[in-house]
């Protein structure tokens, strides 16, 4: 049975689980598609979760993708996260505000508890994956008895072996051009394999089916996928202008406008792709100190953000994109899938 058959899926296409811009109605509309919808809740609470993955089935029973952080929790160092409170400090007074007097670890890992995984078992989604990191093994192997797929981010070919030793499923082939965060274990390790090369690498040494991410924008970038040893495709910039994306109208504006992205920790503290920002032009300078870790870094990020765009600027928001985003289309998500499939026929 191939990766199609088991996730009973009609096209080769996952929805990327966009956490803070997936939603129930998205999700429900990419698989009643016959793709796969999916809904990224690293940064949602049990609660939230909860009520986010209800309202998808309530809309659609069709399969469901649910997406996890399994980052490293770690203790911060108060010097260095002073340093960078100090570092942002000019950017708040800019607004006539003053920075935080301590970051917060505002997202939990699915490595800390089990809470996420009782409810991942209670909700019974077709398939669970995982970014910046494998589950613990007894949390695979519950997953497993519960005859739920299990999907891991790789990076490069060190990370999907891990993974395929960890009786993973699917290995998530994250490439350099991917929007949003890099699935990196260790942030401070990016081999920045292109996505294509990557897929090529993990296929001519695993054998876990593939799922190609980074930079696919259109039909024939499927169909090259598929082509070279990829089982599927995940597809995150291509929808975040679709009508029930959460993206601020300020975010789809830029868009489709901007057409440069560049990678940068300073806005979460692991390495994301976003739209050329404040980030990359005032923050990212060679005379820069540490980043305060993930997702202290992500703490002060938003705060920044949220005082900046009272005042009308929005260049402090996190508006992640992919490399090839100057290829967006401004269609919805129907009318983007049939394109999709229209143009890999083609």
């Amino acid at each position: 049975m191939d990766l199609l058959q088991k996730l009973k899926l009609q096209h080769p296409i996952f929805l990327s689980p966009m956490a803070g811009v997936s939603t129930a109605q998205l999700a429900a509309e990419v698989s009643m598609q016959g793709a796969l919808g999916s809904l990224g809740l690293g940064a949602s609470t049990v609660a939230s979760a909860r009520e986010q993955i209800l309202a998808t089935q309530k809309i659609c029973d069709g399969p469901l993708h649910l997406n996890f952080f399994c980052h490293q929790t770690v203790s911060p160092d108060p010097v260095s996260m002073q340093n960078w409170i100090n570092t942002l400090k000019p950017a708040f007074e800019k607004f006539s505000a003053t920075p935080p007097k301590q970051l917060n670890c505002i997202y939990p890992s699915f490595l800390d508890n089990d809470d996420f995984l009782e409810l991942v078992l209670e909700t019974r989604p077709t398939l669970v994956s995982f970014h910046f990191g494998i589950p613990h093994p007894h949390q695979i192997q519950a997953l497993k008895q519960a005859g739920i797929l299990t999907m891991v981010s790789a990076t490069n070919l060190v990370e999907a072996q891990l993974i395929e030793q960890a009786g993973i499923d699917i290995i998530n082939a994250q490439g350099i051009e991917a929007g949003g965060h890099r699935g990196c274990f260790n942030p401070e390790i990016d081999a920045a394999i292109r996505t294509a090369d990557l897929v090529k690498l993990i296929k001519a040494h695993c054998t876990c089916p593939i799922v190609a991410a980074g930079g696919i924008m259109n039909g024939q970038h499927i169909r090259q996928m598929l082509d070279i040893g990829a089982s599927a495709v995940q597809m995150g910039t291509a929808f975040l202008v679709a009508k029930n994306s959460n993206a601020h109208a300020k975010y789809r504006e830029a868009l489709l406008q901007q057409q440069t992205t560049q990678i940068s920790s300073s806005i979460s503290g692991r390495p994301a792709r976003a739209l050329l920002q404040h980030w990359h032009r005032e923050i990212d300078l060679p005379s820069r100190p540490d980043v305060a870790p993930y997702p202290y870094a992500y703490d002060i990020a938003k705060q920044l953000h949220s005082v900046a765009s009272q005042h009308g600027d929005h260049g402090y928001g996190a508006f992640w994109a992919g490399a090839n985003v100057a290829q967006i289309r401004d269609l919805d998500c129907a009318e983007l899938i049939q394109q999709l499939l229209l143009e890999m026929a083609n």
